[in-house]
């Protein structure tokens, strides 16, 4: 019998707790579950793709089977395949997730039919926590601690630092 692996994908520009939330709920259904950081050319990069990955890696440490990788070039139905995933893993906080997500789906499942996606849906307390508006209460200088794990506080403070 076969692991059965998953592949939850986004920017994680920056991470939030909505977002570690669905790891870790997604990692309870398969035998590895690897979070991939994927370029979007349509979202400004905030954090270096570097960064990000360092911190999804320190925020989900305590996961066993949870392993974090990056990919700037790639389509995801190309990456899940190379990792033998059969699964995408999304998160949706609310309709408009849906329909922007389901674009993708339609094409994901043109070019890799044999994969299968499923769809967490944020906890009510994460439900209008997002990157952008992370960075936009960033950028006013206000406190983000309430709504990103504190891996990514630590890096934003190391990247003031530098």
């Amino acid at each position: 019998m076969s692991d059965k692996i998953g592949l939850f994908t986004g920017s994680f520009d920056p991470m939030t707790n909505g977002h570690l939330d669905l790891i870790e709920r997604a990692s309870k259904l398969f035998d590895q579950l690897y979070v991939g950081i994927f370029y979007n050319p349509h979202k400004t990069g905030f954090l270096a793709i570097e960064s990000r990955k360092k911190t999804v890696e320190k925020a989900v440490a305590h996961l066993n089977n949870v392993k974090v990788i990056a990919s700037h070039d790639e389509l995801v139905v190309d990456v899940a395949r190379k990792l033998g995933a059969e699964v995408l893993v999304r998160g949706l906080r609310n309709a408009t997730d849906l329909q922007y997500e389901a674009s993708f789906d339609f094409y994901n499942h043109q070019l890799a039919g044999e994969m299968e996606t499923i769809y967490l849906h944020s906890r009510p307390e994460h439900v209008y926590i997002s990157s952008s508006a992370v960075r936009e209460l960033l950028k006013f200088g206000q406190d983000i601690s309430g709504y990103v794990p504190n891996a990514v506080l630590e890096e934003l403070n190391n990247e003031e630092k530098n």
